[in-house]
């Protein structure tokens, strides 16, 4: 199958890694030729796609177009030009309209009942602030006391959600759903630096059954009020024993869909996409782990090495990928020979999660010995 991503970022990243994993022939198209998964691809086609004239050309010889962005004037204008050469796109434009609103989606979780946390002031503090339109950890802040809210926001407040803060595990689940038929997929814990921002995701996520049963419960039901025609990721946070939902994306995430790969077997895009060129839904199957993972970013500049978010990804330019890196089972890496300042999203497996984390600790030292590193810190 020949399929057209569009975006280079780090949803560019996932969704290329894995449609190449699909067997899959990737053309990638981006308005920029230095984006992280600009050599990941087969072909790289330097294109705006809001220049829907010189777009229609290319998508004809496509069987599935994948939005890897978020720019709405950008995803409109893939709407029309699948419309105009009837070719499938892998997206969900109501779905993501709701999802692509923290505000909307609260509204959601009200009226259906999910848990999610108290809005700002029905709590004290401390209190998170996420802007309404943005992605995952962007512009997130952690206010404290009412000090701290008057000094950040003393121009006032406009299209923000403030909600409280919660501590404790963070857990991503991924829900497919096509023409009716939905599908929860893996559980994968998350690991946040102090931005907020995933530093490392844990597949095979250690969660008593009661209340792996209940996410996938609220997942189900997000899906199906949603409608979702493709894919949504569901983030929740364990606090005092209780999940919460904090957002949900109703498009491909970066990260989690790699680690549910090397932990199951079960390539969601691959399920998703077939669904969508063959215009029903797939086969009813299990899904169980096979392997424990360690998704895990390094940064490496000079004497130091950082485990850091994955924002250090996004700012790296061109990525490429490598078998057996310094031991880990594949990296994605601008990493070329000579380079003293590079980084590295590690893909460290194992046959349970003792394994994988011994298995990545030789690999963080044997990087160290390798490069004369001393100095070690977490983000």
């Amino acid at each position: 199958m020949r399929v057209a991503i569009v975006g280079g970022k780090l949803q560019g990243v996932e969704a290329t890694y894995l449609a190449k994993k699909a067997g899959w022939e990737v053309l990638l198209i981006d308005k920029k030729s230095e984006v992280p998964a600009a050599v990941l691809c087969n072909e790289f086609y330097l294109l705006d796609v809001t220049k829907i004239l010189e777009c229609i050309p290319i998508l004809k010889g496509i069987d599935l177009i994948i939005p890897a962005l978020e720019n709405q004037e950008a995803i409109d204008c893939l709407v029309r030009s699948a419309r105009f050469t009837k070719t499938p796109l892998l997206f969900d434009k109501d779905a993501y309209a709701i999802s692509s609103s923290k505000i909307d989606s609260n509204r959601l979780f009200a009226k259906i009942g999910v848990p999610a946390p108290l809005p700002w002031p029905e709590c004290g503090f401390p209190i998170i602030l996420k802007p309404s339109g943005a992605s995952g950890s962007e512009g997130v802040y952690k206010i404290n006391n009412p000090q701290e809210f008057e000094e950040l926001f003393e121009n006032g407040l406009k299209d923000w959600v403030l909600e409280e803060y919660l501590d404790g595990p963070s857990y991503s689940l991924e829900v497919i759903g096509f023409s009716g038929v939905y599908k929860v997929l893996q559980v994968t814990e998350l690991h946040m630096d102090k931005n907020y921002d995933c530093k490392r995701v844990v597949g095979s996520a250690v969660l008593p059954e009661d209340l792996r049963a209940e996410f996938e419960s609220i997942a189900l039901r997000l899906a199906r009020n949603l409608n979702l025609e493709g894919i949504m990721d569901v983030e929740t946070i364990l606090h005092q024993g209780k999940l919460k939902v904090l957002e949900i994306d109703a498009r491909l995430p970066s990260q989690t869909p790699i680690s549910v790969y090397h932990t199951t077997g079960i390539n969601m895009l691959e399920i998703i996409g077939n669904a969508f060129v063959q215009g029903e839904p797939w086969q009813e199957f299990d899904v169980f782990v096979k392997r424990s993972v360690i998704f895990e970013h390094i940064h490496i500049i000079n004497d130091r090495l950082e485990i850091c978010g994955e924002h250090i990804m996004a700012e790296a330019g061109p990525l490429y990928l490598y078998p057996d890196f310094y031991g880990a089972d594949e990296a994605i890496s601008n990493y070329t020979l000579g380079k003293t300042d590079w980084v590295a999203a590690l893909i460290i497996t194992g046959v349970n999660i003792q394994e994988a984390w011994l298995k990545r600790d030789m690999i963080i030292q044997s990087i160290k010995d390798e490069w004369g590193i001393e100095k070690y810190s977490e983000c």
